[in-house]
């Protein structure tokens, strides 16, 4: 008990703020034209989603599990970018600098829960494609609407209950000191080390949730990207291999957009400036999800014949209507 009440017991007067300040982007020159360009990636980015969750609604080929996993993808990008986005212009763009406690701790809950569902969107994606290129034949039999719904309900327990430890663990620490978080948002991080009483729960909590939710997803498309290349090798035809091959494109495309600028950021922390790093850590959040649904829709043949069948049935009926 005394790990998880360190303030207890001791001559420590146990202090929780009525709000904290968050004073990221402070000191950045034109920092109102970045705020402009944030509200373009929120604008094209709930265009985007909508549009990829409208096309597997209502076209009814866009059914299969793989589609189901896309719908939860554009569904967790639309949310990341409604949880940031909004809120960020909204302290920094109006001066709202100061939030709640709980306001703060509510809005950590949202932000890393959502950012934590994305990697695992991508586990569930790549899942699926080892499936079909391992199991051709079986596919349709191993990778079921069920299994498919059950990873993905599986995925959202498992990141809300580790994001709800991270969170519940600050509640344990009192804040006697500064309360200026020094992040764009109601960062982890930044938070825990204002504290006075002894963090090391929230440390070891800290140094555990990269590497259950980056670096275990991270492992997992590795390996089953490994045996989807020992699958190709055994491909009798170099066409077939290509074939094959060209159904991840899209993927492996996501993971690189989603994982590779979030590793740098993090192996430069410590190395660049404040702002630098606020900026780069706010565009690594902000910005895969505006680009995850453009590269579905241009690298997936699919959603490309669904969206010019849509469109064209729309133009017939608008000249039907005008006919009439």
């Amino acid at each position: 008990m005394e790990f998880f009440n360190s303030a207890l017991g001791r001559n420590i007067t146990f202090v929780r703020p009525a709000y904290f300040i968050i004073s990221g982007f402070t000191g950045v020159p034109n920092n109102r034209y970045y705020f402009i360009f944030l509200g373009f990636i929120f604008i094209v980015s709930v265009v985007g989603n909508t549009i990829v969750m409208g096309v597997i609604i209502v076209d009814h080929n866009l059914r299969s599990p793989k589609y189901v996993a896309v719908f939860n993808l554009a569904l967790t990008d639309l949310l990341i970018n409604c949880a940031f986005v909004p809120k960020v212009l909204d302290i920094f763009l109006f001066n709202h600098n100061y939030i709640s406690y709980n306001d703060c701790l509510t809005f950590m809950f949202f932000c890393f829960s959502l950012v934590s569902m994305q990697s695992m969107n991508l586990v569930a994606l790549s899942f699926d494609r080892l499936i079909a290129i391992v199991y051709p034949l079986h596919y349709h039999v191993k990778m079921t609407h069920k299994l498919m719904l059950s990873l993905i309900a599986f995925f959202w327990l498992f990141v809300i209950t580790v994001t709800l430890i991270a969170v519940g663990l600050l509640t344990r620490l009192s804040f006697c000191g500064s309360v200026v978080i020094k992040s764009y948002f109601c960062d982890h991080g930044p938070i825990y080390w204002l504290a006075c009483n002894d963090v090391t729960p929230n440390f070891v909590i800290g140094c555990l949730f990269p590497f259950v939710i980056l670096g275990l997803p991270l492992g997992f498309i590795l390996v089953s990207y490994c045996w989807i290349a020992y699958a190709l090798i055994k491909i009798s035809t170099f066409q077939e291999r290509i074939k094959a091959l060209k159904t991840c494109t899209s993927h492996l495309l996501l993971v690189a957009l989603n994982f590779l600028p979030t590793i740098f950021v993090y192996s430069y922390v410590g190395k660049i400036h404040l702002n630098a790093r606020i900026i780069n850590l706010s565009l690594t959040n902000i910005i895969p999800p505006m680009l995850d649904p453009i590269i579905y829709v241009l690298q997936t043949q699919e959603i490309i014949d669904s969206l010019k069948k849509l469109l064209k049935n729309r133009w017939k009926h608008e000249i039907a209507t005008v006919k009439e």
